[in-house]
């Protein structure tokens, strides 16, 4: 009798669990609640966060340049990334003292565009809203193929100091500083932290020695268009076939 009962309870249970697993919506209730600007303001918390607002809105909107055309990025080379690598390797050189080869900026990083006019500061942060660092790593001539072929790939990223073409989907014809690479040299990177570290696919930097001075890339990118600005010059860069198709 009592193996009986059990048999009936285990049958129960397994039961419930059946219906459980196969259980189903029955129905779905919504209700729509339309955001108006009908709220009343509070005074009293836009009077403590306003000191705050002000001194934001002070930084982000100051000029610190001028853009004679509007900077886009495009593949496999732009405007907008022949000027953001060029910054980054002139201003990696100024800040680690060392000669700088290469320097490679994440297409996929960039974030806005350039307009043409006056430049803000808050119009870099939109441009490079990370706070990627500028790091530098040596690279063996082989390793540096492997991410140039990775580039490739991509369909380009942003580069200065180097030339080069995409055959098949892979990195041909390259030249760093007009002398084709050399797999048996080494050679001085500039990148972000990011790629160094092995972001987007970009394994084979990972474990390389990095030199990190905590250098953000935007505050290289504002630095360095302050720089020109002090000169009085005006952002004009212009694309130099830096990256092309092979027919």
């Amino acid at each position: 009798m009592l193996r009986k009962y059990f048999t009936y309870l285990l049958l129960f249970f397994a039961l419930m669990i059946v219906a459980a697993s196969n259980a189903q919506t029955a129905i779905v209730e919504f209700t729509d609640y339309r955001i108006e600007n009908k709220l009343k303001v509070d005074t009293a918390l836009l009077n403590l966060i306003k000191p705050y607002a002000d001194s934001v809105n002070k930084t982000m909107n100051q000029v610190i340049g001028f853009s004679l055309n509007g900077l886009t990025k495009k593949q496999p080379e732009s405007v907008l990334g022949n000027f953001m690598s060029d910054c980054m390797k002139t201003m990696a050189e100024k800040k680690f003292g060392c000669k700088v080869d290469i320097a490679f900026v994440n297409y996929g990083g960039i974030r806005y565009y350039i307009p043409k006019g006056e430049i803000t500061v808050g119009k870099i942060f939109e441009l490079m809203p990370f706070d990627n660092l500028i790091v530098l790593q040596e690279l063996p001539g082989k390793i540096l193929q492997q991410f140039l072929d990775k580039m490739a790939e991509r369909d380009g990223w942003p580069v200065s100091g180097l030339r080069m073409a995409i055959k098949n989907k892979k990195a041909a014809n390259v030249f760093i500083n007009d002398k084709p690479l050399d797999e048996n040299a080494t050679y001085i990177v500039a990148n972000t932290d990011y790629i160094a570290n092995g972001g987007d696919d970009c394994e084979m930097l990972r474990g390389i020695g990095q030199i990190n001075k905590g250098y953000l890339f935007r505050d290289a990118l504002v630095e360095y268009i302050m720089f020109l600005s002090k000169q009085g010059k005006s952002i004009d860069t212009k694309t130099d076939n830096r990256i092309v198709y092979a027919n």
